[in-house]
């Protein structure tokens, strides 16, 4: 009986069978890659505004670099650069920006990373409660900068004839004191320190009317009285200050006189309104009228007329 010739073996990777196992094994590959390319989740927070992204870098600065996001030595920058990357991290970028700052007339120009005026205070350890700024705190800081001026609160003194009290102020001028206290002032009346200057911590502003010359010097001053060293008293007194108040007593100027004080040795008016020149007159006339006894108006200082 004849025999038919056999069908040669069919090859292995045509067989049903192996297709089917290299199917699977590509697919298995695609996916592998697929889920490569994908890499990690990486949340970014660059200047307040957030994103979300994918990356397959292994650091925070490669990450940034890939996202084209610049940052510098002055940037504020967590994790740092050299910080590998793990599931959902979150990056944090903060660039620096210039702020000149003025603060009761003083300038001074800074860099921060804070994006708000306020936080921008909080960074430089400014202490900015209650205090008057030109921009709100809330407001953003661009990144080319900004100017802000801020005014603290200070106390300061106002004495207007009969009235005298202290206040709290953000004022930049004395004028905006006297326009806070609601005290009037009109032509002729002389006001001190001057209305546009700045009303500094203890300031005192005086109000009253233009009066008359000082009286005359009838009594002249003894010799040995003049060489005493009335500079360090007013030193120790007001600080040097003419124009010095200290309400407890009340007392007034470089020699802090009481008003029945200054009265008794002729002084017109308030004391701290008169010249340095005149209050010395009227502090050594004092001293001549007490014959030396200067424990009862300068009993802190007194020794100082002898150093």
């Amino acid at each position: 009986m004849a025999r038919g010739r056999r069908r040669a073996p069919r090859p292995l990777w045509k067989s049903g069978r192996a297709m089917a196992g290299y199917g699977f094994v590509t697919a298995a590959l695609a996916g592998s890659i697929i889920v490569a390319t994908l890499g990690e989740e990486v949340a970014l927070v660059v200047d307040g505004k957030a994103m979300a992204l994918r990356s397959t870098a292994g650091t925070v600065a490669e990450v940034l670099e890939q996202a084209e996001i610049p940052f510098g030595e002055h940037d504020y920058l967590h994790p740092a650069a050299h910080t590998p990357i793990g599931e959902a991290t979150t990056i944090v970028v903060r660039h620096a920006r210039p702020i000149t700052l003025t603060v009761d007339g003083r300038t001074a120009r800074h860099v921060v990373t804070a994006t708000s005026v306020g936080g921008a205070l909080d960074e430089l350890a400014i202490e900015h409660g209650g205090s008057r700024l030109s921009a709100p705190r809330t407001g953003a800081i661009p990144l080319g900068g900004m100017a802000v001026t801020m005014f603290t609160p200070r106390e300061v003194h106002v004495v207007a004839g009969e009235r005298r009290l202290t206040t709290t102020t953000t004022s930049a001028t004395v004028r905006g004191v006297l326009r806070q206290t609601r005290v009037r002032y009109g032509r002729g009346y002389r006001v001190t320190p001057a209305l546009r200057s700045f009303p500094r911590e203890g300031t005192t502003i005086t109000v009253a009317p233009a009066g008359p010359a000082a009286p005359p010097r009838t009594i002249p001053i003894q010799a040995d009285v003049a060489r005493l060293n009335w500079a360090a008293l007013a030193a120790c007194e007001s600080r040097g200050n003419p124009h010095a108040y200290n309400p407890s007593g009340p007392y007034y100027g470089l020699y802090q006189f009481s008003l029945p004080m200054w009265q008794a040795v002729g002084g017109a008016g308030m004391p701290h309104v008169w010249s340095s020149e005149e209050q010395t007159y009227r502090a050594q006339l004092l001293y001549q009228r007490v014959g030396g006894r200067w424990q009862g108006q300068w009993p802190h200082c007194g020794a100082r007329l002898f150093g």
